[in-house]
């Protein structure tokens, strides 16, 4: 049967009416209760998208979450040793991918099995995501070693450009550190949310959202290490309400994670639902 205009609008009408409707109960039932987590974020952690200051009349605006891994791939400190947004974590081992569900049998010396391990799909995950705590404390304890070892080199080779450029760098690496590089760090993985709340219960400290992980091998110094690649958030991009734009419209500019000063800074209440899923409570001028 052909519809006529009317009812081909009419229907229309009614698919944008139930996708309003769905989306509505989702917040609703993430927002019920209690949070599962509160934490204060600044500018360090969370960062504007690409573009956004050259489109003023833009009715929306997302922050996007920047959170870290100490990759175990990472050998050398050229880029911090550690992964943004993704990365192989150097806690995570064949015990636990076996835990979360992956196949980890004869992978030590069956060619054919490890072929199988590497293409199993990703699967979801919980990933807690820890700030400015122990996992941030060893990013800054490596950047200052780094400097100060570059720095022993430099003064040893004194006629040397390329020593003294390395050393520049390195110190360069620690301001990042200490004053601009995110705080937030991957830190464990977890199918049940229960278990990871019970071992992280500090919820102004610990945020538990939904990622990927990916199973990956790891081959170095001819030793094969089972363990996996963990990537993309669920909800990595979270919408600023309207109001509370103009907070941040006078510290917009490009990523202070990649800046040496920071600049203008700015703190953003960050809430996370019983469905995993966060939003902002509030934003205010840090400085």
């Amino acid at each position: 049967m052909k519809l006529t205009p009317m009812k081909n609008l009419a229907a229309g009408a009614a698919l944008i009416v139930l996708a309003n409707v769905v989306a509505l109960t989702g917040v609703y039932l993430n927002r019920s209760g209690e949070p599962d987590s509160r934490v204060v974020l600044s500018q360090r952690e969370l960062g504007m998208p690409w573009g956004w200051q050259a489109d003023r009349d833009n009715s929306g605006m997302v922050l996007g979450l920047n959170w870290r891994v100490h990759d175990g791939d990472a050998v050398e400190y050229s880029f911090g040793g550690y992964g943004y947004h993704g990365g192989t974590p150097d806690w995570l081992d064949e015990a636990r991918m076996q835990a979360l569900g992956f196949d980890v049998g004869g992978l030590h010396d069956d060619t054919t099995a490890r072929r199988r391990f590497e293409r199993q799909l990703p699967r979801e995950v919980l990933l807690v995501l820890e700030l400015a705590g122990p996992a941030w404390q060893q990013a800054l304890e490596r950047a200052r070693a780094n400097a100060a070892r570059h720095e022993a080199a430099r003064l040893a080779n004194a006629d040397s450009k390329e020593f003294a450029e390395k050393a520049k760098r390195a110190r360069e690496q620690l301001q990042r550190e200490e004053a601009a590089n995110s705080r937030l760090f991957a830190i464990d993985v977890g199918p049940d949310r229960a278990g990871l709340r019970a071992k992280y219960p500090d919820r102004r400290r610990y945020l538990i959202l939904k990622a990927t992980l990916r199973p990956r091998l790891e081959t170095r110094e001819r030793k094969t290490r089972v363990t996996g690649y963990v990537s993309e958030l669920a909800a990595s991009r979270i919408n600023v309400p309207h109001a509370l734009r103009p907070v941040l419209e006078p510290v917009l500019r490009k990523p202070w994670r990649n800046e040496l000063d920071p600049g203008k800074s700015f703190e953003v209440s960050l809430a996370v639902g019983q469905r995993l899923e966060p939003w902002i409570e509030a934003i205010s001028a840090a400085r």
